[in-house]
């Protein structure tokens, strides 16, 4: 039960929006494509649904050729951003839709139908809402429908688009703890589109990092967040910290810098770090540590953020400290501290990944 995308191209005019890309999807997996606007990432989740054909390469679910297949021969659920929905329909009639037009050797009995739309009512949580039109429904009951429509023609892979970019963040973030257990009981095979970071770490099986149309790292939520290919995946999955070689800190920390592991060097290297992997101090113990003031402050949550001005360049730093550190420090704007990085990750400062 996996798709597998074998070396697949697709221009656009002169625009080259996938260019020799190559994906296994596993049965029973839900894989985020993660990237910035014109990485790529729904052509390719077009092209696995038969809505765009590739210039070149191939598509297979599970074992066969698809490659020429349409949409209704790969028998794909499409869930798109902005829900989709015939809103002159209800609820029933909507998610009934797709058995409703199905040729009638293949048409299941009014009964049987009423059945499976009750049935995907109560998976998605709309009991009682069956009647109701879609502009009588919030942002996050309308996208329930649309995806209950897409499961409702049983589909053997489940695609969404940006699912759930067109909702305030409670709700998105309410909707896709709620996927990921309703794709823990159906296991149907998965791929969404996300810009979001937080929503592809903690949603996804596996992330798929995109870039310029092509993939940069493919990998586990941890695996990509921890062990980043290259400096384009750490800049995307986060925040970040640049410090260049000029900085004593990258001697006096060489055992906490991790290198890319592509075996290069360079006169300039540059070290990237989170803002939670930063040390705040009220004074200068260690030669690296780096003298700074705090320009900006705003407690967000259980966390501080802090925005920090370098003394020998005016350069911004980010940090993060928990809001007990930080009250324990008594840290205010204008005062005078130091930081000292952790965890220190290490790339080819001649190499663009900029997003």
């Amino acid at each position: 039960m996996s798709i597998e995308i074998s070396n697949v191209s697709k221009t656009f005019g002169s625009f080259t929006a996938l260019q020799d890309v190559s994906l296994r999807v596993k049965g029973g997996e839900l894989v985020a494509l993660l990237g910035p606007s014109g990485s790529g990432k729904t052509t390719l989740l077009r092209v696995i649904a038969g809505l765009e054909f590739p210039n070149s390469g191939s598509v297979s679910f599970f074992g066969e050729s698809a490659t020429n297949l349409t949409v209704k021969q790969r028998g794909v659920g499409f869930v798109f951003q902005h829900y989709a929905l015939f809103r002159h329909m209800t609820v029933f009639e909507n998610i009934a839709f797709g058995l409703r037009v199905r040729p009638n050797a293949t048409r299941p009995s009014k009964d049987q139908i009423a059945a499976k739309v009750t049935e995907l009512l109560a998976m998605v949580q709309l009991q009682g809402l069956a009647k109701r039109l879609p502009g009588e429904l919030s942002g996050g009951q309308r996208q329930r429908v649309a995806l209950a429509r897409a499961l409702a023609v049983e589909p053997r892979v489940l695609l969404l688009d940006e699912p759930f970019g067109a909702l305030d963040a409670k709700v998105r973030q309410e909707l896709r703890r709620w996927l990921r257990r309703l794709h823990d009981e159906l296991h149907i095979t998965s791929v969404f589109v996300t810009h979001d970071q937080e929503e592809a770490l903690e949603v996804a099986d596996r992330i798929v990092v995109m870039n310029k149309g092509m993939i940069e790292q493919i990998g586990t939520p941890d695996e990509v967040y921890e062990h980043p290919a290259n400096a384009f995946v750490y800049n995307f999955l986060g925040q970040v910290n640049l410090f260049h070689g000029r900085d004593t800190l990258l001697a006096q920390h060489a055992g906490s810098v991790s290198g890319n592991g592509n075996g290069k060097t360079t006169a300039a290297p540059v070290a990237y770090g989170r803002p939670h992997d930063l040390d705040v101090l009220r004074s200068k113990t260690n030669e690296g540590d780096i003298p700074v003031k705090i320009t900006h402050l705003v407690a967000v949550g259980a966390l501080v953020r802090l925005e920090l001005a370098r003394a020998d360049s005016g350069d911004i730093i980010s940090a993060e400290l928990t809001r007990e550190h930080a009250r324990t420090l008594k840290l205010a704007v204008g005062d005078s501290v130091f930081v000292r990085p952790k965890n220190l990750r290490m790339f080819d400062e001649d190499v663009d990944y900029s997003i």
